[in-house]
C-alpha cells in the first residue's frame, strides 16, 4: 500500500472519528466536591431534541453539558449566569453564512455575529475553494471562538473574485482538487458548495453540480453538496437540479424568488404550485435550507411551498456584508421570527436552527441539543410579544406577533461577556 493511500486512510479515519465523537477524550466523573465551570440558572429551557420545555438549571463542566436539573445550588458552580425570564435554547447553528473576511469582499468574522444572532456555530458556505481552504483552517477556524465549519467551493477560487462570477469559466471547477481538500479536512469540511444561478454559471447547465457531486463521491467522506439556486437558466434546469440531488444534500435559498438573467422566475414554485421535482426531492431526503441573504428569500414562494406540505428543514442567514445591510436583516433570529409569522411554532423554528443543522454537520456528539454530554453551547433570548413587521428580499411584508431578541451566548461553557471565566479561555 502506498504512502499516499495510507495517509488518505488516516485522514478519513480521523474525520470519521470526529464525526462520530469517538475521538473525543472521556470526561472525568464529577465528584461531590467538584464544581461546574458555569451554571445557567432559572432558565426557561426549550430543547426540542428532548421534547423539553420548562424551567431548568444547566450545569456546564469542561466545555460540555454536565447536568440539567430543576434546581442546582449556585454554590455548586464557579460562575453563575442568571437567565430568569429568558428563553434558553441549544446554541443556535447557522448552516449558511459567509464568515471568510480575509479571502473575499463579503465575509464577516463569525464572532462579530454573536451579538446579533446568538450563534454558537456557523458554516462558511463555500467562501473558499481548494486554492485557499488552508486559510479557512489556519486563520478562521483556529482563531474563532464561534465553532466554525465549512463547505469547500467546487471552484478552486471560491468567492474570492466576488462580485465577478466564479464559474463563467468552468475550468475553475476542479473536481479532483475539491475532493482532495474535502478529504484532507474532513473534521471541518462538510461537503462541496456549488452556485447554480445563471448569473454565476452562465450556460454550463448541470455540469457544475455534476462536478460537485463527483467531488463528494471521490473524497469518500460522506460529504454533502450544498446547492445554491435562485434565477437558474430555465425551469427545466431547475427540475434537473432537484432530480440530481441526493438524500442529505442541501438545497439552499430553497424559497428564493430571484429571477434569471432574462427576468424569468425559474425557481421551485411555478404558477403558484410547487414543481413535482421539488416534491420528489423533499420526499427523497434532500434538505431544504433557507439561506435568506439579501436577495434569496420570498414570502410568496415559502407560503406556496408550505401550503403543499413542504416546509424548510433549516433556517440559515446567508449573512455577509451586503445582506447584513439589507432591509430584510437576515440574522438567524430574525429568520426564525419570519417563519413564526408564517405559522411555524417556536419549537419548530428552534429545531430548524439547532438539532437539524447539528445532525447535518455531524461532527460533535449531540450537537444542537442540551442533552447531557452535548457541547456546552447555550443561546439566551428574549421572546418579545407584540406586533412586528417582517420584510423579505423582494419587499413583501408580513405581520408577526413576536420576535426573538438576542441576549447572551455561551460557547463551550464560556459566556460572551459576564460572567467572565478566570483565567479566560476561549475553549
Amino acid at each position: 500500500m502506498s504512502a499516499a493511500t495510507n495517509r488518505r486512510g488516516f485522514l478519513l479515519a480521523g474525520g470519521a472519528l470526529a464525526a462520530t465523537g469517538l475521538g473525543t477524550p472521556a470526561q472525568a466523573a464529577m465528584g461531590p466536591n467538584d464544581k461546574f465551570d458555569l451554571l445557567v440558572r432559572n432558565a426557561n429551557v426549550l430543547d426540542p431534541s428532548q421534547k423539553l420545555s420548562g424551567k431548568r438549571d444547566i450545569g456546564i463542566r469542561y466545555g460540555v453539558i454536565e447536568a440539567m436539573e430543576s434546581g442546582i445550588a449556585p454554590e455548586r458552580a464557579n460562575r453563575v449566569l442568571d437567565a430568569a425570564g429568558k428563553l434558553v435554547t441549544p446554541g443556535l447553528i447557522d448552516l449558511h453564512a459567509h464568515t471568510y473576511p480575509y479571502g473575499s469582499s463579503i465575509g464577516i468574522p463569525a464572532d462579530e455575529l454573536v451579538a446579533h444572532q446568538c450563534t454558537t456555530t456557523v458554516v462558511s458556505a463555500g467562501d473558499a475553494g481548494a486554492s485557499a481552504f488552508a486559510l479557512v483552517r489556519r486563520a478562521m477556524a483556529a482563531q474563532s471562538r464561534t465553532r466554525l465549519y465549512a463547505f469547500v467551493h467546487i471552484a478552486n477560487i471560491g468567492l474570492s473574485a466576488f462580485p465577478v462570477a466564479e464559474l463563467f469559466n468552468i475550468n475553475f471547477a476542479q473536481t479532483d482538487a475539491a475532493a482532495r481538500t474535502l478529504a484532507e479536512n474532513a473534521d471541518i469540511a462538510i461537503g462541496i458548495k456549488v452556485r447554480m444561478s445563471q448569473n454565476v454559471i452562465a450556460r454550463h447547465g448541470l455540469e457544475p453540480l455534476q462536478r460537485a457531486l463527483r467531488a463528494c463521491e471521490i473524497a469518500g467522506t460522506g460529504g454533502k453538496v450544498m446547492c445554491h439556486i435562485g434565477g437558474v437558466e430555465s425551469v427545466e434546469l431547475m427540475s434537473q437540479i432537484l432530480d440530481a440531488l441526493r438524500p442529505g444534500d442541501i438545497l439552499t435559498h430553497c424559497f428564493s424568488g430571484a429571477p434569471n438573467d432574462a427576468g424569468q422566475f425559474t425557481n421551485i414554485v411555478q404558477g403558484g404550485k410547487l414543481l413535482p421535482a421539488a416534491h420528489a426531492a423533499k420526499k427523497r431526503g434532500v434538505m431544504f435550507d433557507i439561506g435568506h441573504g439579501g436577495g434569496s428569500f420570498d414570502f410568496t414562494v415559502a407560503e406556496a411551498s408550505m401550503a403543499e406540505g413542504v416546509p424548510p428543514d433549516t433556517l440559515s442567514s446567508d449573512i455577509h456584508v451586503y445582506s447584513g445591510n439589507s432591509p430584510g436583516l437576515p440574522y438567524v433570529t430574525n429568520v426564525m421570527g419570519k417563519f413564526m409569522a408564517l405559522g411555524l411554532t417556536l419549537e419548530q423554528v428552534v429545531t430548524m436552527a439547532t438539532a437539524t443543522p447539528g445532525r447535518i454537520i455531524n461532527r460533535l456528539p449531540k450537537h444542537g441539543t442540551l442533552q447531557v454530554g452535548a457541547p456546552g453551547d447555550v443561546t439566551v433570548l428574549d421572546v418579545v410579544n407584540g406586533p412586528v413587521e417582517f420584510v423579505d428580499t423582494r419587499s413583501n411584508k408580513r405581520q408577526g406577533k413576536a420576535f426573538l431578541k438576542p441576549v447572551n451566548t455561551v460557547i463551550g461553557g464560556i459566556a460572551y461577556g459576564q460572567p467572565y471565566a478566570a483565567p479566560f479561555s476561549a475553549r
